[in-house]
């Protein structure tokens, strides 16, 4: 009986302990490595829905308004030129009509259009000032988000941002870049538009104008061609976002439907 107990013992070796500790000491460490990547995956959720939730508010609080609203206070308001002048008709009845020079009403739209622009612009925690210059819709992929005038590692966090070009439903080419986070949140399904969809950029004087998606295409990181001015007269639109590896970069073209 002693002879076996000693013999058990003799199969226990300061190697065999050794060997025993190390392998207690990965577990642990795989179990604190396992904890850290799902915490890890829990905060990148959070940050991307608290993300949204900005986005929306945004969104939500945005101001749009026709820049000549603002002149005349009556829905049945008509409008007729008479020289150099407008001629406000109200309930009808020229008598009761109001003349105003275009020089007063280009101030009045020029005022309206500025008290717009301060309704949705903010100052964030970094000082960076930003304005909500339009919103974007895509109706195949059920997207809706405020676009932004300017663009940095924060703010698109927070939503899509103009990346380069001119302003939102003018001549040239409108860029407008935002992250994949490879769910449903920003432009994470922006890589399955297909040509002949429809793309909605509404501007802050309440305008409506569609783009028809014309291209799709993949570029390295460091390709900025997507982005030149060169259209030929025409609106067009670019989005911009990541590939599911975040190594290149999905390029979506679209040119305004006449």
């Amino acid at each position: 009986m002693n002879q076996i107990l000693i013999t058990e013992k003799l199969y226990i070796t300061p190697e065999l302990k050794r060997k025993k500790k190390l392998y207690k000491l990965d577990f642990i460490i795989s179990i604190f490595l396992l904890c850290l990547l799902i915490g890890y995956y829990v905060y990148g959720e959070y940050d991307r829905s608290k993300g949204e939730k900005i986005s929306q508010e945004m969104l939500s609080n945005m101001v749009l308004e026709d820049t000549t609203s603002g002149v005349f206070a009556y829905d049945d308001t008509t409008v007729k030129m008479q020289d150099d002048k407008i001629v406000v008709i109200l309930d009808g009845n020229e008598s009761g009509s109001t003349a105003i020079s275009t020089g007063a009403l280009q101030s009045q739209v020029q005022t309206n259009k500025e008290e717009i622009i301060e309704k949705n612009t903010t100052v964030t925690e970094d000082g960076t000032k930003v304005t909500r210059i339009a919103i974007i819709n895509i109706p195949s992929i059920n997207l809706t988000y405020p676009i932004l005038s300017t663009y940095n590692d924060d703010l698109l966090k927070t939503s899509p941002c103009k990346y380069w070009g001119c302003d939102p439903n003018e001549v040239g080419n409108f860029c407008i870049v935002a992250h994949n986070y490879r769910n449903t949140k920003f432009f994470s399904k922006v890589p399955n538009l297909k040509n002949g969809d429809i793309i909605e950029i509404t501007d802050l004087s309440k305008r409506t104008l569609k783009y028809e998606v014309y291209d799709k295409y993949v570029v390295p990181e460091n390709d900025k061609n997507c982005s030149s001015q060169k259209t030929d007269g025409r609106k067009e639109i670019t989005l911009i976002t990541c590939t599911d590896d975040s190594k290149n970069r999905v390029i979506v073209k679209a040119t305004e439907v006449n």
